[in-house]
């Protein structure tokens, strides 16, 4: 009987039996921000480190690879990291709008700096942490389980009208109302499976049943509202340009729409020439744009990814390059 055959690097990259971990979308983020030898590179969101392992590989021993993670368990992960790849690291374990500001105190400047904003799918499948509505567990939903606020005290102890915002805003979830009712009718909730069994009967019946699980909007709700989510992006992304070198690239992997709003807006903002209003036939502004936009329509993942890992279905990466600064 013949040997399997090796895996290739790609299919090692996205196998979750052949690595350990799959990060999303790694062929496109690696292709383009394009990291060279001695490179200094920001992995806002290290996770398990599978992005960060392929730029290690492509900045070599004279790189720098700064690590930034709000989530304890992240750590002893990259100290493994770092004793076996090639170049210069630093790990940073705080959230990552926080890494930014000290970053930029320091001065530094870098020549690539990611986000992945995804859950890491260690984080997904550590029950315990009841990020999931797949399996029984506490209300927790920290990343950082150091934070005092849960999910659980948003439940049980904030006001119905405060729940439904919540699920509204950040869940786009279109029967917040019935849900959020239900939710405080159902005081004090103790589980993932009661946040659950809520969000269901909060829905009329037909909703109940579609492509997706009921109580997928609410989890996402609650997550983004523990983790304060949202608000880190929208702080960390102008302190990302900040300490970004000229002609340094920023790159960003939503996984929906609030998120990728967020980028998108960002990045077209800064790509932004002329703002005079078009009633005037010379520009009297002067505003030269920032940055040039690498990805005129996000990069979504492949089928071959997608079926290899069902997870990155919904991710969005976004590339901006930033330009020279003109002259006064």
């Amino acid at each position: 009987m013949s040997a399997a055959p090796a895996l290739t690097a790609w299919e090692a990259r996205m196998n979750p039996e052949a690595s350990g971990h799959v990060p999303v979308l790694a062929n496109e983020l690696v292709e383009l921000v394009s990291p060279r030898p001695g490179d200094t590179v920001i992995d806002c969101t290290f996770g398990a480190g599978g992005h960060a392992r392929l730029f290690a590989d492509r900045i070599g021993p004279e790189g720098t690879l700064i690590a930034i993670d709000r989530d304890p368990s992240a750590g002893p992960r990259f100290l493994e990291f770092s004793a076996s790849v090639g170049c210069r690291t630093r790990f940073i374990g705080s959230d990552f709008s926080e890494a930014l500001a000290e970053l930029g105190r320091e001065g530094l400047q870098a020549d690539a700096v990611y986000m992945d904003f995804g859950m890491s799918s260690l984080q997904l499948d550590a029950v315990e942490r009841g990020f999931s509505y797949s399996h029984e567990a506490p209300l927790d939903m920290r990343m950082d389980p150091r934070q005092s606020l849960t999910a659980a005290e948003i439940l049980n102890e904030w006001p119905e009208s405060r729940i439904r915002e919540i699920l509204k805003t950040l869940g786009e979830e279109r029967y917040a109302g019935g849900i959020a009712r239900e939710i405080v009718s159902r005081r004090p909730l103790r589980t993932t499976s009661d946040l659950a069994a809520a969000a269901r009967s909060g829905m009329p019946q037909a909703a109940r049943f579609g492509s997706a699980h009921p109580a997928r909007r609410t989890f996402q709700a609650l997550r983004i509202a523990v983790n304060g989510e949202l608000d880190s992006i929208d702080a960390a992304l102008p302190m990302a340009w900040d300490v970004l070198a000229v002609g340094g690239r920023l790159a960003a992997i939503s996984f929906h729409s609030l998120e990728d709003r967020r980028v998108k807006r960002f990045l077209a903002a800064l790509a932004t020439g002329c703002t005079c209003p078009p009633e005037i036939p010379i520009c009297v502004c002067g505003h030269e744009p920032e940055a040039e936009v690498l990805t005129r329509r996000s990069v979504v993942p492949g089928e071959e990814e997608v079926e290899a890992n069902p997870r990155s279905r919904s991710a969005r990466l976004r590339v901006a390059v930033k330009l020279e600064e003109p002259s006064v």
